[in-house]
C-alpha cells in the first residue's frame, strides 16, 4: 500500500490556492468599486434585500431563493436574488 503524508506547510498552500481560486469567481461587491461576486453569504442577503434571518430562511424552505449548503454555511447565487429582485420567480 501506497501511503502520502500530508503536511501542515502542503495544507497552508493547498488553502492560498484554493482562496485564490474562489476569490477569482467572485461578482458581488463588498465594497463600492470592487468587482462583483457570483456567490453571496446568508449576512450579505439579509443586507442587500433588508430581511432578517428568518425571512430568508422561509425564502430558503419555500424554494423562493435557491441556495447551496457548504459546510455549515449557506451560499447564494447573486443571479437569483436579482431575479427575486425583479420579480421573476420562475422556475429554471
Amino acid at each position: 500500500m501506497n501511503v502520502d503524508l500530508i503536511t501542515r506547510d502542503d495544507l497552508d498552500k493547498f488553502k492560498k490556492e484554493l482562496l485564490e481560486e474562489i476569490r477569482r469567481y467572485q461578482q458581488y461587491p463588498r465594497k463600492p468599486g470592487q468587482e462583483t461576486r457570483v456567490w453571496l453569504k446568508s449576512y450579505e442577503v439579509r443586507k442587500l434585500l433588508n430581511i432578517s434571518a428568518g425571512t430568508l430562511q422561509n425564502l430558503r424552505i419555500n424554494g423562493t431563493l435557491p441556495y447551496n449548503k457548504i459546510g455549515g454555511l449557506m451560499y447564494y447565487r447573486y443571479e437569483d436574488i436579482q431575479k427575486l429582485m425583479d420579480g421573476d420567480n420562475n422556475d429554471k
